[in-house]
């Protein structure tokens, strides 16, 4: 079947899904898996032909006729779309039904498949009045999504939060699109590159999709909407919502010139989010908002090796370039991958104990040890730890920057303090996720609500089994990865001869799998070794107690608190705290809040000013006529002065 007639299916099936998302939900779930189904062929097939799928039908909307576009980046993204799509409807069958929630579930269907339809039409669209409108439905769509739960205060807050930053997003992109069109004649869009008068036009591109994308500091919208919004939505936003934004900055900067500052700059930023996301999601205790802050991080390592590969293509297109690219665009997926993971294990722990806060939890794995052997699997994977996919991409942009430094070029020395931030990164990412699997599935209950808890069912297990599946694919045969990744970045590049793969990356899967069945050997050794001579238990050596209890385990905060310590400057956290003066107090408090440092310390307060200043000026417009004359004389005497002031100079 021809690529055309598979994503007409797509489409086909994501429209029939919004009008049977009320009426009938097992036809909504059928017809919607049969879109992501039909995607996921189109862009697989175009990806391992290397071929474009051009479109254009003849019929006109916004007086712009119609034109669709898959090529090798458009199919790269799109694969990551119809996975998580299709992960995300088979979740949300279980997880938000109409029992549970009769008024939500069957309008939030709806708004899913609009959201997964318009995210598709963003991919293909090859005229930039329609990337626009795609665009704008996809974010409405996300909208309605997040605030599911309307009736909290903190969903509703997080929904407009989301919902004005992405308008201002917006303002840049149709800034960008309106010159684009200006100066080249047409709203079509292709590639450009012999224009180089277009070039200063990457900045509103990187303030557009940067905001989308969650790039450090511009990424105020995104701890609460991830958080606030249901946990498959939250897959869905984290997992691709976001990479929007990145699909946006790779399309472009392939199709356009940029200025020679450009990839610097993005590097840049991508090292600031990299670290400084880790940090913010080290202070977190709320679990999802965690997991949000690690969608700045790996945005940020994604920005490093896109950065680099600009770098590259502005010097003489180097070969690290590739490498920096590859290593990027795998990371697109594995983040997709590992984080919808973990959000989607999460949400198994909302469900079962009605709370995210981590310090009210403990000893889930007893209870519910899929979610937790899973949530541990895509921990493993976020950490950049082998042999799972994250330590793959993650060592591609390794290998690009070491290559950089080898060439003794002009990213010799930028590319030591990236592979630093990058190193840092991943040592952070390790010690947060020991604290969340260690606080959250380990020890003892902290609270009744974590003592009774029950595993998923398997509609939401399918899923998260699917994925873990993919992450140890990649990770145990990333080469069988490699013409993919290829295909995508000749794309963004066009190279004179075939990207060819690092001899290492072959390397690589042999010792992945070798570690793999070593891991496997020795947890069968364990386990058959505790069955065979069984568990003894024993008093504990007392020590002033007899047993351990839940207040003896470290919290969320105190398992982090010296690291977060590091980063007070940029954490500014908010301390409480009732300490003992003597010896026997009977009880002390200690309680720790890391804000939003960005949105509160600064967008807040200016909003604010902007907000008094307006007031101030509307007192003026009071409707008396005595008073405009007199508005006038001043404004007159004041260019009579500037006048006289100019003329005696």
């Amino acid at each position: 079947m021809t690529p055309g007639w598979l994503l007409l299916i797509a489409g086909g099936g994501l429209v029939a899904g919004i009008f049977s998302a009320r009426k009938s939900p097992r036809v909504w779930l059928a017809t919607t898996l049969a879109g992501a189904i039909a995607a996921l062929a189109a862009a697989a097939g175009m990806l391992a032909s290397g071929a474009i799928w051009d479109w254009q039908p003849g019929f006109v909307i916004g007086g712009e006729a119609v034109h669709l576009q898959l090529d090798g980046i458009s199919a790269f993204f799109l694969i990551l779309l119809a996975v998580l799509g299709g992960a995300g409807t088979l979740y949300s069958s279980e997880y938000w039904p109409d029992t549970a929630h009769p008024a939500s579930a069957p309008s939030g269907r709806a708004w899913w498949n609009g959201l997964l339809l318009n995210m598709g039409g963003v991919l293909l669209c090859a005229n930039g009045l329609h990337f626009l409108i795609a665009w704008e439905i996809f974010t409405v769509c996300a909208y309605f999504l997040i605030t599911r739960e309307r009736q909290r205060p903190e969903a509703r807050a997080a929904g407009w939060l989301y919902l004005a930053s992405s308008h201002v997003a917006m303002v840049f992109l149709f800034a960008f699109f309106a010159l684009l069109a200006a100066r080249t004649g047409s709203w079509e869009l292709g590639p450009m590159r012999d224009h180089p008068e277009l070039a200063p036009l990457f900045w509103l591109a990187l303030a557009g999709f940067g905001l989308k994308a969650g790039i450090f500091p511009l990424h105020i919208w995104l701890p609460s909407a991830h958080a606030n919004a249901p946990s498959h939505v939250s897959a869905i936003l984290s997992g691709m919502a976001i990479k929007m934004g990145i699909y946006g900055l790779v399309r472009f900067t392939g199709w356009m010139p940029a200025p020679h500052s450009a990839g610097w700059v993005v590097a840049a930023l991508g090292a600031i989010s990299a670290v400084l996301g880790v940090a913010f999601a080290l202070g977190q205790h709320d679990l999802k908002r965690l997991l949000a802050y690690h969608s700045v991080e790996n945005i940020g390592i994604i920005l490093i090796g896109l950065g680099f590969a600009m770098i590259a293509a502005a010097h003489g297109n180097a070969t690290w370039g590739h490498l920096a690219l590859a290593g990027a665009l795998l990371h697109v997926w594995n983040h997709g991958l590992f984080k919808a993971l973990l959000f989607l294990g999460a949400g198994s722990v909302l469900h079962a104990t009605g709370t995210r806060e981590m310090s009210r939890l403990g000893g889930l794995w007893r209870a519910m040890p899929w979610t937790a052997s899973l949530f541990a699997l895509g921990a493993t994977a976020i950490a950049g730890l082998p042999p799972l996919n994250g330590f793959v991409s993650e060592w591609l942009v390794y290998l690009g920057l070491f290559d950089a430094v080898s060439a003794h070029g002009p990213a010799s020395f930028a590319a030591i303090l990236a592979a630093v931030a990058l190193g840092m990164t991943g040592a952070l990412a390790l010690a947060c996720f020991v604290k969340v699997c260690g606080v959250v599935f380990l020890g003892r209950p902290r609270a009744e609500i974590a003592e009774h808890v029950h595993e998923c069912g398997w509609r939401m297990r399918w899923p998260m089994l699917a994925l873990g599946t993919a992450c140890v694919t990649i990770g145990l045969a990333p080469i069988l990865f490699w013409p993919a990744l290829a295909t995508a970045a000749a794309t963004w590049q066009p190279a004179p001869a075939p990207i060819l793969p690092p001899v290492s990356l072959v390397t690589l899967g042999a010792f992945h799998l070798a570690l793999a069945a070593l891991v496997i050997l020795a947890a069968v050794f364990l386990w058959r070794r505790v069955q065979h001579n069984g568990v003894t238990r024993a008093g504990t050596w007392d020590c002033g107690y007899a047993a351990p209890t839940p207040r003896m385990q470290y919290t969320a905060g105190s398992f982090a608190g010296i690291i977060t310590g590091w980063f007070d400057w940029i954490l500014r956290p908010q301390r409480h705290a009732h300490l003992p003066k003597e010896a026997m107090r009977a009880r002390a408090d200690f309680a720790e809040h890391t804000p939003e440092t960005v949105l509160e310390r600064f967008v807040e307060p200016a909003g604010l000013l902007a907000i008094q200043v307006s007031t101030a000026v509307r007192r003026l417009q009071h409707g008396r006529v005595q008073s405009y004359i007199f508005y006038l004389l001043l404004g007159l005497a004041a260019l009579a002065i500037l006048a006289v002031t100019g003329g005696s100079k």
